[in-house]
């Protein structure tokens, strides 16, 4: 590759990244500011508290941000990829399976996704509400359409996620562009006129606030949050860019762009107190309002389609990390962030954002939920990566305490602030975490269960074989391949085929699928053939944690394995499992028949590893649990 290529193909990565990465905290300027200074909060709007603000949320972006996520987080990477799953999945490599820290390493990972789950909830509907609420400064008349006009944008959103994001992904980068340089041009304008805020540029002044106003200013804590959300994003969506396309699109674009409209806004406060009622709005003046509306609602649809495309791919990374039952993943798109979409997610989160929206009415009111979701993800975010650099990398412990131990001092210290705001919003994304909590740990508990009975009644596979050829059964012409799990001895349908077909198939596969705690396997790596004799295999299939589940193109990279398929001439045989609750073991009744409510609607293996479907024949077996 030449050094113009390289430079072209970074250029476009860091413009790409601008628009997706970045979406959420880039439109957080919307609200933050006449959130903190909400009357409820009893904050004084006057110059020093002004610039104790700014203060704090300048070092805030430079501390959480700059320095958490962008210097450090970013490193943690599973193999190129980011977010909270593969952070968990390489915290979880980091200790042994039989480790004291195994599960509560899975507790805190699954928990951060779950915060992570409620905070794309409340992104489009905090974003999308923001914006339309320029409305109210242009024409006070129009505050009754915010909510239903609201509805619609989210309406239209979540209606063309089938369709991807190919067509209208190559406008985010260019429409978050023009955002940002909005948001610094205001800022400068406002600074000019008020050149006093630039003392909030001194740390001095954020701890002169939090000392003199103490309780009000941990109060205050919990909104300076708002503008940090989405640093989570850029670690997430790190194996779709890489490190430095964030990177300097944070740096050169959207720091400096956040930083100077947060310093424009407190500066249009000193000089205009009355605009305390949507500073950002006010920013240019009122012929500048519906510009700003139209603006806003564009970078808000943007952020929350980056969230949008975030869940989907979280939830893709769930079921294969054996957390969430399988569901139905289409494609869209082999080139964009969104290329995936899976319809139950995509309504089940539209019903519980139009709740959100509906049930809260406003961003200011849906701030106090926000703030939460997103510092209980920072949190989990930084105690998995202690595990990282301290069990992976091995550096030492004074170190690795130094570095988690100041962000998580900072982390406890936002959470803590937030949960004031537990009464007025903040318990909504704890109930929705507690819910999903639920879900996912019922599951995974589940199929432990079930694994463990079928393991119970195993019989061992090579040693059936042995016996079997004793006196073997007529062979029949094609191939036959069951369906095995890891701890599986011979698979029910092979022995309900032999029962009541009295036959075998002239070559016979036992596949088996294992996933690895990474999110991606080489190609190489992905095949495994073992000889059982008699013209019998094994068939050992790798995958990680993102990679796609493709029986029949795994099929084809059997040949230079030795292993030829014709699909015409081969048959899949499926277990299809019945799970029985049975008082008095397993889990609790109500677990157990969440769980059986969740299996039977899980979409069909033949369907999730994409088997085509005229060659699969099922078997019932039940499984008690």
């Amino acid at each position: 590759m030449t050094a113009q290529h390289k430079k072209s193909s970074l250029a476009a990565l860091t413009l790409a990244a601008v628009g997706i990465v970045y979406g959420d905290i880039g439109t957080s300027p919307l609200y933050t500011l006449k959130t903190i200074f909400d009357p409820t909060h009893g904050l004084a709007l006057n110059t020093f508290n002004l610039l104790g603000i700014v203060s704090l949320i300048f070092w805030g972006l430079t501390m959480i941000v700059s320095l958490k996520y962008v210097t450090l987080v970013l490193r943690a990477d599973n193999r190129g990829e980011g977010g909270i799953m593969a952070l968990m999945a390489l915290a979880l490599n980091s200790v042994t399976r039989h480790s004291r820290w195994h599960f509560p390493l899975m507790l805190i990972g699954v928990f951060g996704a779950t915060m992570f789950y409620g905070d794309s909830v409340i992104t489009p509907a905090i974003s999308v509400l923001g914006a339309i609420e320029g409305l109210e400064v242009a024409t006070p008349g129009l505050e009754k359409y915010v909510v239903p006009l609201t509805i619609a944008v989210l309406l239209v959103l979540y209606s063309v996620q089938r369709h991807g994001t190919a067509g209208i992904g190559r406008w985010f980068g260019p429409v978050m562009i023009l955002w940002f340089s909005a948001l610094a041009i205001m800022g400068i304008i406002n600074i000019v006129q008020a050149p006093v805020i630039l003392k909030a540029l001194n740390p001095y002044y954020a701890f002169e606030f939090v000392l003199r106003n103490q309780f009000i200013a941990f109060v205050a804590l919990g909104a300076v949050v708002l503008a940090l959300t989405g640093a989570e994003a850029l670690y997430a969506d790190m194996g779709h860019f890489g490190k430095k396309p964030i990177r300097f699109a944070w740096f050169l674009i959207v720091f400096p762009a956040l930083a100077l409209n947060y310093l424009g806004q407190g500066g249009l406060l000193i000089t205009h107190p009355e605009t305390i009622d949507n500073p950002f709005f006010h920013q240019l003046g009122s012929w500048s309002v519906l510009p700003l509306v139209v603006l806003s609602t564009m970078a808000a649809v943007i952020a929350s389609q980056a969230t949008i495309s975030g869940t989907f791919s979280m939830t893709k990374q769930a079921i294969a990390l054996g957390l969430l039952p399988r569901m139905r993943v289409m494609h869209t798109s082999e080139s964009e962030i969104g290329q995936i979409y899976i319809p139950a997610v995509n309504w089940l989160q539209l019903i519980v954002v139009l709740i959100a929206v509906i049930g809260f009415g406003s961003s200011d009111k849906l701030a106090g939920a926000y703030g939460i979701a997103v510092t209980a993800t920072m949190f989990a975010t930084t105690f998995l990566t202690f595990f990282v650099i301290r069990y992976r990398w091995h550096l030492p412990l004074w170190l690795c305490l130094g570095a988690t131990g100041f962000f998580m001092f900072l982390d406890l210290a936002l959470f803590s602030a937030s949960t004031l705001k537990l009464l007025h919003g903040g318990w909504f994304p704890l109930f929705l975490g507690a819910v999903l909590l639920t879900i996912m740990l019922t599951w995974k508990r589940g199929r432990e269960l079930v694994f463990q009975n079928l393991e119970r009644h195993a019989i061992p596979l090579e040693e059936f074989l042995q016996s079997l050829f004793v006196a073997p059964p007529e062979r029949v012409a094609g191939t036959a391949i069951f369906l095995r799990g890891e701890t599986d001895g011979v698979p029910h349908a092979l022995l309900h085929n032999l029962l009541h077909n009295k036959v075998l198939h002239e070559r016979v596969v036992f596949l088996t699928v294992r996933i690895r705690e990474e999110p991606y396997v080489p190609d190489d790596e992905q095949v495994e053939v073992i000889p059982l004799g008699h013209n019998c295999y094994q068939l050992n299939v790798y995958y990680g944690f993102k990679d796609e589940a493709d029986i029949p193109a795994i099929l084809r990279m059997c040949d230079c394995k030795g292993l030829v398929f014709e699909m015409m001439e081969t048959s899949f045989f499926i277990t299809r499992q019945t799970i029985i609750s049975v008082p008095g073991q397993g889990m609790m009744p109500w677990r157990e028949h969440l769980f059986v409510a969740m299996q039977r609607n899980a979409r069909t293996a033949a369907a999730y590893y994409q088997i085509p479907t005229n060659r699969v024949i099922e078997l019932g077996t039940q499984v008690e649990i």
